[in-house]
């Protein structure tokens, strides 16, 4: 019997908006309004959770939003800094993920199937995910975890913001049953109304349609209409970039200055990333170190080998990293390992992703 998936759909809270938030302080807390300014033709891209209580949402004009709250903020959009937000989260999926599917800058889904971290527990791999973002960028993301593409999806905006939704397979059919059709990821306005004219409101009355008609009434959409009003999805989770490198890191509770427990840390790491490497077939001949010391400033220190990396080689190489650092010199918040460089990917340089925005 094939492993069950653990499926985790991540997704940032009022994107743009909260990178403007961060960015600006006076703008926090406030109604702020990404996009055009009130009087031009342009559309909101993004808005913060502040300015939704006016019932500012994207794509609404701009022109409108300034009438429902005089008061917001309109900000142009920095897609610059949207992508450099985009390109750590993207790090930290990759930490924990042996697929990674981005549907826009800011969410995407992660296939931790594999994964080994915390028991192999997708519910505190997303904890994990979740803590990992607001310290690297301190933002916040919601999470949704389930056994398929589309459950996680629609799970990650059940307790927005800073949301973590768990759906079980055993409770899969049950609350797609409950679940109104507007909320289906996949059916739009256009749908929703269309399937309400057929007295099609939730999943249950989805449920009772057969494939046939629902291939009729809505063409090949109805086949995957079919299987998500049983909770069923098999699409799986296609990385669109081929994996360059594997880490691990751990941050301290306390910050650290003796240098045999930062290489036993090291370690530690080494053993569960190349167990990683074991599982996904992948041989490195390149080890970094990262060090980010207790003022937060961050060093990398790497060695690329001749031979395949095995982990019996890369702890003789730690003690050589960690001494090109200010270890033991300065405290230490956090110690990480990366294993690159792999064999595979010797002819050719992989490919980066292309993210179509999104509205945050």
């Amino acid at each position: 019997m094939a492993q069950q998936r653990k499926i985790i759909h991540v997704d940032m809270d009022a994107f743009f908006a909260s990178v403007e938030q961060r960015d600006t302080p006076e703008y926090k807390g406030k109604p702020l309004i990404v996009g055009g300014q009130p009087n031009s033709r342009g559309v909101v891209a993004a808005c913060s959770y502040e300015a939704r209580k006016f019932g500012i949402h994207s794509a609404m004009p701009c022109s409108r939003a300034y009438r429902l709250c005089p008061q917001a903020i309109f900000v142009p959009p920095r897609f610059e800094a949207y992508r450099d937000v985009s390109e750590k989260i993207r790090e930290i999926f990759w930490r924990y993920a042996s697929e990674v599917e981005p549907l826009s800058l800011d969410e995407a889904y992660l296939d931790v199937t594999y994964t080994a971290d915390f028991d192999g527990s997708a519910t505190r791999i997303a904890q994990a995910i979740k803590k990992d973002i607001l310290e690297a960028t301190n933002l916040v993301a919601s999470a949704g975890v389930s056994y398929n593409k589309f459950l996680a999806k629609v799970a990650s905006d059940m307790d927005k913001p800073d949301g973590l939704y768990v759906i079980k397979p055993e409770q899969g059919a049950d609350f797609v049953a409950d679940l109104a059709i507007g909320k289906f990821h996949g059916i739009g306005p256009a749908t929703e109304a269309k399937m309400n004219k057929l007295g099609i409101k939730t999943g249950l009355d989805l449920r009772q349609w057969k494939e046939h008609d629902l291939t009729t009434h809505f063409g090949k959409s109805g086949q995957y209409y079919y299987t998500i009003s049983r909770g069923i999805d098999e699409r799986p989770v296609r990385s669109t970039r081929i994996r360059k490198s594997l880490g691990k890191e751990t941050t301290f509770s306390k910050d650290m200055m003796d240098v045999t427990e930062l290489l036993r840390q090291l370690e530690s790491l080494a053993d569960i990333v190349f167990e990683r490497l074991e599982a996904l077939q992948l041989e490195a001949k390149t080890l970094t170190v990262k060090v980010k010391y207790a003022n937060f400033q961050q060093v990398t220190r790497s060695i690329t080998h001749t031979d395949v990396l095995g982990v019996s080689v890369v702890k003789g190489l730690l003690s050589e990293l960690l001494s090109r650092t200010e270890a033991g010199k300065q405290a230490v918040r956090l110690v990480g390992i990366t294993a690159g460089g792999f064999i595979r990917d010797s002819d050719e340089e992989g490919q980066q992703l292309d993210f179509s925005l999104d509205n945050g």
